[in-house]
């Protein structure tokens, strides 16, 4: 089971603290602009990569629409991670983003 929050409560949680966010669009997408210390883990290697995550830290998990990070946060959570999903995603992010890889 994960937890989902809407782009304005993400917003002002990542104002105040230091959140673990894991950004499942494609590395394209990332690199045009993603939110400073966001991990790209794409949805479509995410199978492959998630043993990376540390299965005692929490994450926000975020796209472009909200589409993808819930299919990610489905499947984090069936495999024992703490995820949130951020609803909304990168199209409603009114924060800074950074470009690159």
């Amino acid at each position: 089971m994960y937890k989902s929050i809407m782009i304005d409560e993400f917003e002002q949680l990542e104002k105040r603290n230091e959140l673990a966010i894991i950004d499942v669009r494609e590395e394209d997408e990332y690199a045009s602009g993603h939110i400073k210390g966001a991990k790209s883990l794409p949805l479509s290697t995410l199978q492959e990569t998630a043993e990376s995550l540390d299965k005692a830290q929490s994450y926000y998990i975020i796209c472009q629409a909200g589409g993808r990070s819930q299919m990610a946060s489905e499947y984090l959570a069936s495999v024992g991670y703490d995820v949130t999903n951020v609803m909304g995603g990168m199209s409603a992010w009114r924060g800074a983003v950074v470009d690159g890889l």
